[in-house]
């Protein structure tokens, strides 16, 4: 008799333990209580308990496994121009919106308002990061909308809500709102200047139809847009373009088609026709890309959440899994290899979201404060730049250590590693940025002494490679071929004095010699000693 047992099951990892997503991270709640959030740490603590649940993990499975789909046409022929979503992302929706992800620092303004979210936003990521696009536009399109008091009369207590509301109907009748981008063009990419969409004036003060076309119009189920058009041959100005106009006709915006996406595959992207859309001029006539580039300002606070969201979700992924897997006699966690790998991406890990948390920091500040305004104007691109790109390559990395089993969509991991490059292209790719962050050295005076001067009193780089980096800006000012090379060492020497400052001593000689000493831009678990990551896996993740 032989015994046809095939499936005994043995040495495989088991499914992640409910955690504290907040608790089990001390970078980040250090952070928090560092920057001014200490008020926010209880709050803090519910979400991370909730977000922690294995049911938020099957909620962003199905989410990105049944993705949006377009209606154009009800069942009788007319034209609806809607979207139909899987359950599962209005309730993820409905659960950001009751942790006011998308205006908590607008409604509460107070010290730490902004570090508190970004904390919540970080939580938020590491379970589903596609929800977290319309969040943020939401968000960021506050500032500009307050500007123009008749209309944020209007919208104050929909953008403002708790409630989440998915209907499909006039903001007047609504509770909540959200608020979307409708920017690039086929010929248009980041060139703005370029766009070919026109608006010509329809009567009423401030009122316009806008007639053309949008490549990408960012989460078009959204309740209003603000989008990019020329009135004449003037420059481009910025419009508010709602869904339903104020006389109660659904807008003459038409989806053509949603774009079939590498990642963000739960949030809808679309391309779209203005057919006389009605719109509200938004801000200065002619100045619609300085008005939108405010926003996009907010918006690149949070690509650099996200993937230092995105970034921590992959690390607790790897580190779970080579504590519960063996190979060759021993859990690959305790293979000297495996080990320095490991202490390489927690050490990514905990240097963005340290990062990430002071700018959140700085955006408060920024009015009053020289080094806060450093931080935000020059520091914030260049975040974008560095982190996001580190994201993509860390996330590989994270999967490797999975084997094949991270290659399968079981495992999260390919989610995780889709949903990383969006961070680095919205809102301005790698070569975007990085020049930007050369228009901001040229431009913040001030504020970019300041930084110098604090980057020099933290002691945690050497004088020799900071007069190596003021040299580096300055050929860059003259040849901006340079403007990566810039990006990517301003990041590394600001995460290196936060890191000397505010994390344990083995965090900060760890970063400091791989980073600064070794090679910055190299694959993980090169430089690092095997000595020096099992402190650091202790800290990164503590279960297990």
């Amino acid at each position: 008799m032989h015994d046809w047992s095939t499936h005994d099951v043995d040495n495989v990892v088991p499914a992640p333990p409910a955690r504290n997503l907040y608790d089990t991270d001390a970078a980040l709640r250090e952070a928090v209580l560092r920057e001014g959030a200490a008020w926010a740490d209880d709050t803090l603590h519910g979400f991370g308990a909730e977000l922690g649940l294995p049911g938020q993990a099957e909620r962003a499975r199905l989410a990105n496994a049944f993705p949006p789909e377009l209606c154009s046409h009800d069942p009788q022929g007319r034209r609806i121009d809607q979207l139909r979503f899987h359950p599962a992302w209005h309730e993820l929706m409905g659960e950001i919106w009751r942790r006011g992800l998308h205006c908590s620092p607008w409604l509460h303004p107070r010290d730490g308002a902004f570090v508190a979210r970004a904390a919540a936003f970080v939580l938020q990521g590491q379970v589903e990061a596609g929800s977290l696009c319309p969040t943020t536009m939401t968000f960021a399109s506050v500032p500009l909308l307050r500007e123009q008091p008749a209309l944020w009369s209007s919208l104050r207590a929909h953008l403002l809500s708790a409630d989440y509301d998915a209907t499909d109907s006039p903001v007047a009748h609504k509770r909540g709102m959200l608020v979307g981008m409708g920017l690039t063009e086929k010929q248009g990419g980041s060139d703005l200047r370029a766009i070919s969409t026109r608006a010509r004036p329809a009567g009423g003060a401030g009122e316009f139809l806008l007639v053309g076309h949008k490549w990408f119009f960012s989460a078009p189920q959204s309740d209003a847009h603000l989008v990019l058009a020329r009135d004449g041959d003037a420059a481009p100005s910025c419009f508010y373009v709602p869904r339903w106009t104020p006389d109660g006709r659904r807008n003459a915006v038409r989806l053509q088609r949603l774009k079939d996406k590498l990642g963000n595959r739960s949030n809808a992207s679309a391309e779209v026709e203005f057919e006389d859309a009605w719109a509200v001029l938004l801000g200065e006539p002619g100045r619609g890309i300085a008005t939108m580039l405010r926003m996009a300002h907010y918006t690149r606070m949070d690509n650099v959440l996200g993937s230092a969201a995105l970034l921590r979700a992959g690390v607790v992924a790897a580190v779970h899994h080579a504590r519960h897997r063996h190979a060759f006699g021993h859990r690959l966690e305790d293979h000297a290899l495996m080990q320095v790998v490991l202490g390489d991406l927690v050490l990514e890990s905990e240097a963005a979201t340290t990062l990430a948390l002071r700018l959140a920091w700085a955006f408060e500040r920024a009015q009053d404060d020289p080094l806060a305004a450093a931080l935000q104007r020059v520091v914030t691109p260049a975040a974008k730049f560095w982190v996001c790109k580190r994201a993509v390559q860390a996330l590989a990395e994270c999967m490797e250590v999975l084997g094949g089993n991270g290659y399968v969509e079981e495992s999260a991991l390919p989610r995780l590693l889709r949903e990383a490059p969006v961070n680095s292209i919205w809102e301005g790719s790698g070569n975007v940025v990085a020049l930007d962050v050369l228009r901001a050295l040229r431009g913040a005076g001030d504020a970019t002494q300041a930084l110098r001067e604090w980057l020099r009193e933290q002691r945690a780089v050497p004088a020799p490679t900071l007069d190596d980096f003021d040299a580096l800006c300055a050929r860059a000012l003259q040849d901006p071929s340079l403007a990566r090379h810039v990006a990517q060492q301003l990041v590394l020497l600001v995460q290196a004095a936060l890191l000397r400052a505010h994390a344990p001593q083995q965090v900060a000689d760890a970063f400091c010699a791989t980073r600064l000493q070794g090679p910055a831009a190299g694959v993980f678990g090169v430089g690092l000693a095997p000595g020096a990551a099992a402190p650091l896996l202790r800290r990164a993740w503590p279960l297990d």
